[in-house]
């Protein structure tokens, strides 16, 4: 990397892996309004305590709703306790009064953060700030980015328009399971194939690795950003958190068969053995046949009563089509490529003879 370069990209690596020298407390404007809380600090400060991992005396806090805001862009490392359910979630605050307490929302005429920084000292806290200018102002900062939610990166992989890169080695840990559509760029290995990441700089674009101890997704976000990408993105939290939500690495590891739209067939029955609510299993057979015998996590819609409810599949987890012979389940795949092109979706080609009791054999066509 040029010397020019190197120097870019670390004064760019904000959100969690610089420590600024100075910090310090700063009024939120020329004006300080009475119901604002009387500790105030600006970015600089929550920069210099933003650490990957944070800090174990130190907790940012987003105050705003969690869907409507955190969920779709956060202070990287900050955790959701919004103002309207601070009560019920007070045991998410650390068990030491002491703990430096970082408080924000949206900017300078929200309200939430103050509330709830006052909350948190009427509890016993001792050590509480306030971010006034809140996450508009950390996103204003040269270099910044956001951090995003599990669900938020399941809705861009369902719009089809955002890149998931996984920073993570290769071998083994991307290749043992990794978030649906993920295209594996190592960070160790950035420099060599950043040539990978789209020419169209305001490709929205989000990186993840291992978890909210893992500094290699902030630092490839914080490469991107030096590049000249525009519309940067961690998903901190990553695949342990992707796992846990969605089910482990048969749920992103389904396997194309021979023929097009079927599934790997060993594949398909590795997944039935070992994890089978990392698919969803529609039966599209009719409801009398289904009744004599199915797979147990099936949904049962019948291939004639599909067209209206394929807007309604899910689409944080690969679809897949089941019926006794291949015939309906690969008519039912086909629909849905015509409404849904981009959705994941499969089917079993070939001939499954079900059980009542809920057994099956299946022999391939």
């Amino acid at each position: 990397m040029k010397p020019k370069m190197l120097k870019r990209l670390t004064m760019v690596m904000v959100a969690g892996l610089v420590i600024l020298a100075n910090t310090f407390t700063a009024t939120a404007g020329d004006v300080k309004e009475d119901w604002m809380y009387d500790e105030i600090v600006d970015v600089n400060f929550v920069i210099s305590k933003a650490t990957t991992p944070m800090a174990e005396d130190v907790m940012i806090i987003d105050s705003r709703p969690y869907k409507a805001k955190f969920a779709k862009g956060h202070i990287p490392g900050a955790v959701s306790i919004s103002f309207s359910e601070f009560d019920k979630k007070t045991d998410l605050l650390p068990k030491d009064k002491t703990t430096l307490l970082i408080f924000y929302c949206q900017g300078l005429k929200c309200k939430l953060s103050h509330k709830s920084a006052k909350k948190a000292k009427a509890l016993g806290f001792t050590n509480v700030k306030v971010f006034a200018k809140g996450f508009p102002e950390w996103m204003k900062q040269k270099g910044a980015y956001a951090s995003i939610s599990v669900e938020q990166v399941a809705r861009q992989i369902a719009a089809n328009n955002t890149l998931i890169v996984d920073a993570r080695p290769l071998k083994p840990m991307y290749e043992k399971g990794h978030v649906p559509t993920a295209m594996s760029i190592p960070f160790s290995q950035f420099d060599t194939l950043r040539g990978k990441l789209p020419r169209e700089l305001a490709t929205p674009i989000i990186f993840y690795c291992g978890g909210l101890k893992c500094k290699l997704s902030h630092k490839s976000a914080a490469k991107a950003i030096v590049m000249g990408y525009k519309n940067v993105s961690v998903f901190a939290k990553g695949y342990p958190e992707w796992k846990k939500q969605f089910g482990g690495s048969a749920a992103v590891a389904v396997k194309q068969g021979e023929v097009e739209g079927s599934i790997d067939l060993e594949r398909f029955k590795t997944i039935m053995a070992d994890n089978p609510d990392s698919i969803m299993l529609i039966d599209a057979r009719d409801a009398d046949e289904f009744a004599k015998g199915h797979f147990k996590t099936a949904l049962n819609i019948p291939v004639e009563n599909l067209e209206s409810k394929i807007k309604d599949l899910p689409s944080d987890k690969p679809v897949v089509f089941v019926c006794s012979t291949g015939a309906r389940s690969g008519e039912a795949y086909y629909m849905v490529k015509d409404v849904r092109e981009t959705l994941e979706a499969y089917y079993v080609e070939a001939e499954i003879d079900f059980k009542k009791d809920g057994s099956y054999k299946i022999k391939k066509n």
